[in-house]
């Protein structure tokens, strides 16, 4: 009974990947780490998409009792199972893309199975399409013992046993960049967003209706998120509209995945490629902007985006940097009467010497509205220091979400959360901290009671937290963001009585000069003594 209650125990996430990580890295053919990653993504959604069609049956089969209907007599069975129909996202599988088929499928016609499944998903969802990559499997062609091992091991990951993680198939992805150690650079950034800073941009910017667009989706963890927090508050993510584009092409497949699999609605485009060099919203603009774009991206620049319009109205953002790039591209699809952005940067950008110009004309057209510094361990695949940029069209004021907004025109709200370090996340390799859910409302409390209407924005300030600025001091501080240059933070050593505090000071450092004479006298008295002066 205790070695059973220790497996129990045992059964975590991370233990499960751990254990698929080492089945791949040590069998033949198993390929890249992304070969590999792709196919554990794309095993990890067949048996989520599976799960999800055995629950909605179950479902299904309760709701025909509750009528009074038997759900194993064979004409219920024909009208309602065959072709089974379901309102809330989840796909109506055939038979050889089940998971209880696959699971049940002999090791040795694995490969086959995997990827017959996959055919046929793709063959009958438009939605599923380009999800995932045709031929995984039998163009690997793993071992019957390794693909097995790898597939039993993927059916213990269950809503049922890990209901609690928000977003599975993202953590998932985050497990496998961290362990397998991606050969993309920190300043490439790619990175799983965790949860909590995707939690307090959407907290911030609350975007429960609308369109909701990120121009660097990733694994559409930002999408994900935010629909839980629109179930959370209205409940109906049918209230959102989301629309995305990521360069990936591995990626790409992951955040369709990830949205097919939560029946969110949404337009990614038709292929993955750079939001830079080929927009694929072009001239659309949005309610609501959420991103985590790479931080200090080199090479996203093209000759052809010299005279690009969208930073007409600036200038060219610097080749080396795409930073501000990420900035306008953002402004140029937020709808131009009310549109809101909340998205990440490394803090280089609050700065930047050669972006000066761009971020003076964006303070000076009232486009920024709040800047809050992250706690640096937020992240576990980057040290680098991030700060959440709140860009607003409308800061003249009016109704938002049922709140009166205040007019805030020539002022920004700094944050500076670095202190809130309080939360360690254990079992990592690195220092990681979260905000949680009280951080998280404390935070966009702050923000959203400087919105609103009553609040006197000229004394809003706590020190060593926040401070609401005017635009004349900004530009007096060379038209830096940086939240400290604005934030009091208070001289913890002020109180101290620095004559009584000096006077102490010179009497220890009298003993200590005291014990030092007095030790090179005796020194000196005994070298003397056996017959060696020291002059």
């Amino acid at each position: 009974m205790a070695k059973k209650k220790a497996e129990e125990k045992a059964l975590n996430l991370d233990r499960i990947l751990f254990n698929c990580r080492d089945y791949l890295r040590a069998a033949r053919n198993s390929g890249s780490f992304f070969e590999k990653r792709d196919m554990m993504l794309t095993l990890v959604f067949l048996r989520f998409i599976g799960e999800k069609y055995e629950d909605g049956i179950e479902n299904l089969r309760n709701k025909l009792k509750a009528q009074g209907l038997d759900p194993d007599d064979e004409d219920i069975k024909a009208a309602f199972f065959d072709d089974p129909t379901f309102d809330d996202g989840t796909y109506s599988l055939p038979l050889e893309a089940q998971w209880n088929t696959i699971i049940n499928t002999p090791s040795a016609n694995l490969n086959v199975a995997l990827d017959t499944a996959l055919h046929s998903l793709a063959a009958g969802s438009e939605q599923l399409k380009g999800c995932f990559v045709e031929g995984t499997f039998t163009t690997r062609n793993l071992a019957p013992n390794d693909i097995k091992k790898i597939v039993d091991e993927v059916n213990k990951i269950s809503h049922k046993q890990f209901g609690e993680e928000k977003d599975l198939i993202g953590r998932v992805y985050e497990y496998f960049l961290k362990e397998f150690a991606v050969n993309a650079t920190k300043e490439e950034g790619e990175f799983y967003t965790p949860h909590d800073a995707v939690q307090l941009i959407a907290a911030m910017i609350e975007p429960f209706d609308g369109t909701l667009y990120d121009p660097c989706c990733g694994s559409g963890g930002m999408f994900v998120q935010s629909a839980a927090l629109v179930e959370s508050k209205q409940g109906d993510i049918n209230r959102i509209n989301v629309y995305g584009q990521e360069k990936e092409a591995a990626t790409y497949r992951l955040a369709k995945m990830n949205l097919a699999l939560r029946g969110i609605s949404h337009n990614l485009g038709e292929t993955y490629d750079s939001s830079f060099t080929h927009d694929l919203h072009k001239g659309l603009h949005f309610d609501y902007i959420m991103a985590n774009p790479p931080f200090n991206l080199k090479g996203w620049y093209d000759s052809n985006l010299k005279d690009d319009p969208r930073w007409a109205d600036y200038s060219t953002p610097p080749e080396s940097n795409a930073n501000y790039a990420w900035i306008l591209h953002i402004l140029s699809h937020l709808k131009p009467a009310n549109g809101v952005a909340g998205f990440l940067l490394a803090n280089g950008a609050l700065n930047d010497g050669d972006t000066l110009n761009i971020r003076k004309k964006l303070i000076q057209n009232d486009k920024v509205e709040a800047i809050i510094v992250l706690p640096r361990e937020l992240f576990i695949t980057t040290d680098i220091s991030v700060t959440l940029w709140i860009l607003n069209q409308n800061k003249k004021g009016g109704n938002y979400h049922g709140r009166a907004l205040r007019n805030r025109e020539h002022e920004i709200l700094f944050m500076d959360l670095r202190q809130w370090t309080d939360n360690p996340v254990k079992g990592e390799g690195k220092k990681k901290v979260l905000l949680d859910t009280d951080q998280i409302d404390r935070a966009a409390g702050i923000y959203h009671t400087w919105q609103n209407e009553g609040t006197d924005g000229a004394s809003y300030a706590v020190p060593e937290l926040y401070r609401s600025v005017g635009m004349e001091e900004i530009e007096q501080n060379g038209w830096a963001l940086t939240p400290s240059k604005y934030i009091e933070f208070i001289d913890h050593d002020l109180g101290i009585d620095y004559e009584a505090e000096m006077a102490r000071i010179q009497k220890e450092m009298q003993d200590i000069m005291k014990q030092e004479k007095d030790s090179q006298r005796m020194l000196e008295e005994a070298f003397r003594g056996i017959g060696y002066g020291i002059e």
